[in-house]
């Protein structure tokens, strides 16, 4: 042990370790969530992260590595071991064809698959950051990305985003997935040509800031909570899709998507909350319950382009609502 590390690990208490190590927190649930595509698994394999580092702080070397990358190494084999025994989370465009018959049942819900789940926003950016900044990260937690990712093997998945989304070296990247430099690099050779296949390109993403798709999220609003299906529809792009997991089946085209969302309408409206997923507009929709009472159905996941709606993941999970910090009923 090196004079530098004995007297790290001599003078530091646990308070010390927790103050330190929790500046990285957002950043590794982050990572974790990226790997996993769960909030819950990422929430807990961060916890496991902080509980191995603390137990084998006596063996850091801060000569070797920085804290920061300590954790990551920790983080990232932790994510490695909890795939081993975990299929990965999907939805249900991964799994099946769409229909475009409106009229064909969604049926029952698919409990027994483990459906990728939206993040907050909240977790991912914070409030301070430079908006240049959380503009570019937006692209590398979009829902399309992460559902994406899930298609990798899992270490091609760590080393694309150990390499491309945080920029770590070759050589650092193979050390701390525990591969060499030329299998990293291979497998960032294979999973780069995967993911060009599987995920959208940031051109084709409408922006969030400007005041057509302020506008566009308000007419898509008042669609939902007057009841109005003529509105929703000239919102919809041609080739929309809609998602609702877990329930499997998955709707494409406007007249698909509009006919299913007419279907399933209260005639009295609903009602909608702003928030935001995985850098992208987001909406908590609540289903009337009562008079003057609206309870927590899904959470709609937004992609916009071309001043329409193309994608919205609508997850039938009111427990997602905690995490976004949206109430579980709102009164009229």
């Amino acid at each position: 042990m090196t004079n530098r590390r004995a007297d790290l690990v001599d003078t530091m208490t646990e308070a010390d370790f927790v103050r330190r190590a929790e500046d990285f927190r957002r950043e590794l649930l982050v990572h974790c969530y990226r790997m996993l595509g769960s909030i819950h698994d990422a929430e807990d394999l961060v916890q496991e992260t902080y509980l191995r580092a603390w137990r084998a702080f006596d063996v850091y070397d801060p000569d070797r590595s920085s804290l920061r990358t300590w954790l990551y190494r920790i983080a990232t084999n932790a994510c490695l071991t909890a795939l081993e025994q975990r299929s990965r989370r999907a939805l249900p465009s991964d799994l099946r064809g769409a229909t475009t018959d409106p009229r064909v049942d969604p049926g029952p819900d698919a409990t027994e698959i483990p459906w990728l789940e939206p993040v907050p926003d909240s977790w991912v950016f914070n409030s301070q950051a430079d908006p240049v900044a959380v503009a570019e990260s937006r692209e590398q937690v979009r829902l399309a990305l992460i559902a994406a990712l899930q298609h990798l093997p899992p270490r091609q998945r760590a080393v694309l985003i150990l390499r491309d989304v945080l920029g770590m070296r070759s050589a650092e990247t193979a050390d701390l997935v525990g591969i060499s430099v030329t299998a990293a690099d291979s497998a960032l050779r294979r999973a780069r040509s995967r993911i060009e296949r599987l995920a959208p390109t940031a051109e084709q993403v409408a922006p969030l800031d400007d005041a057509e798709t302020r506008d566009l999220l308000r007419r898509y609003v008042d669609a939902f909570e007057q009841a109005d299906i003529a509105a929703l529809t000239s919102l919809l792009a041609e080739d929309a899709v809609w998602e609702m997991p877990p329930v499997p089946t998955w709707y494409a085209g406007r007249a698909a998507v509009a006919g299913l969302v007419a279907s399933k309408w209260p005639p009295t409206g609903a009602r909608m909350l702003p928030t935001a997923a995985n850098g992208q507009p987001a909406f908590g929709y609540y289903a009337p319950d009562g008079a003057d009472k609206y309870r927590a159905h899904s959470l709609q996941v937004l992609t916009l382009a071309n001043r329409h709606v193309t994608h919205v993941v609508s997850f039938h999970s009111p427990e997602l609502f905690e995490p976004f910090g949206l109430p579980a009923v709102v009164t009229a």
